[in-house]
């Protein structure tokens, strides 16, 4: 029987390679390279890898720019309602949120990922799923560097907080927990994308906790 994992997310999640300029081409890394498939390569072939990885996507807030789109709520109850049957359901968001428009503490962030695990827990999503895990995966801390800096302009702080908490949020909710920045750091080029190196070390360690999760 083949188990799918739902992986939602970011920029990181879909791909996208550290960024030089922010008027350059548009770009994603292959599949063989990103961190789902790396991932997907780790757990074999009784598993099923989906990447939901949106460009810019927050966990809580409608983008000034972009739109209100990338706002992670809707965003989720669409991906969990566009597959299924779902077995785990990685989350790893909260980087976009600490950008300075919207200048929010880690505590902020943490409530709007907290609504996103409410609604991955809710009796409605569970039903449909047949009971599904969820994993908390807390995004690396960000640098302020490169093309990127004045729009995450002291992120670097607010997501070096925001590990810890996200911890304190998994236990309390019972579901699965995982630190990427113990693995793996963003690149230095732009300081928010990681480069293939990261995506691998990622991969391996999201295949560890979701063998972890339903061992």
């Amino acid at each position: 029987m083949t188990r799918t994992l739902l992986c939602f997310g970011d920029s990181n999640t879909y791909g996208t390679p550290p960024m030089v300029s922010l008027t350059e081409p548009h770009r994603r890394l292959d599949r063989a390279t990103r961190w789902t498939g790396v991932c997907a390569r780790d757990l074999g072939p009784d598993w099923e890898v989906v990447a939901e990885g949106l460009p810019g996507r927050t966990a809580q807030f409608d983008d000034p720019v972009t739109g209100p789109h990338m706002n992670g709520a809707a965003g989720l109850r669409i991906a969990l309602e566009s597959h299924g049957p779902v077995d785990v359901l990685a989350i790893m968001l909260g980087t976009n949120d600490t950008k300075a428009c919207y200048a929010v503490p880690p505590r902020q962030i943490a409530a709007g990922i907290a609504g996103l695990v409410a609604i991955a827990l809710s009796a409605e999503m569970q039903a449909r799923h047949g009971g599904f895990r969820v994993l908390l995966i807390a995004p690396p801390p960000v640098e302020e560097t490169g093309c990127l800096r004045a729009i995450f302009w002291g992120g670097r702080e607010r997501s070096l907080a925001l590990a810890p908490v996200l911890r304190d949020l998994a236990a309390v909710n019972g579901t699965g927990f995982l630190d990427a920045g113990q693995h793996m750091t963003v690149s230095p080029v732009d300081g928010v994308h990681f480069d293939e190196a990261g995506h691998a070390a990622l991969g391996r360690a999201v295949a560890g906790a979701v063998r972890g999760l339903v061992a």
